[in-house]
């Protein structure tokens, strides 16, 4: 007999979040838990076979391979719409505007 466990799977935008909670099976991936959340339903655009992800905040490398464990919270990521270093430099040069 296989036992489940709860996880969680989660993505948000800047005007909407969503957390699906859901029940798997030991062994299951990131991926297959996140094709099980649809949470695509949610958000059409999302490709859940390439999006990248995270387990509380910390980025996974292999979706397909790593088995999630009960209680973990899977993070889908938004693509950057700035890069990093370009916010900084704009938060900087705003901040000594008189």
């Amino acid at each position: 007999m296989v036992s489940s466990m709860r996880v969680e799977v989660a993505y948000a935008l800047p005007e909407k979040q969503k957390i699906v909670s859901l029940e798997v099976e030991e062994g299951c991936t990131v991926r297959d838990a996140v094709r099980r959340s649809n949470i695509n339903v949610f958000f059409p655009e999302l490709d859940v076979e390439n999006v990248k992800v995270g387990i509380f905040g910390k980025a996974v490398r292999n979706a397909d391979q790593q088995v999630l464990k009960e209680g973990e919270r899977v993070e889908l990521y938004r693509e950057l719409t700035v890069d990093p270093k370009q916010a900084r430099a704009n938060r900087a040069a705003k901040s000594t505007k008189p």
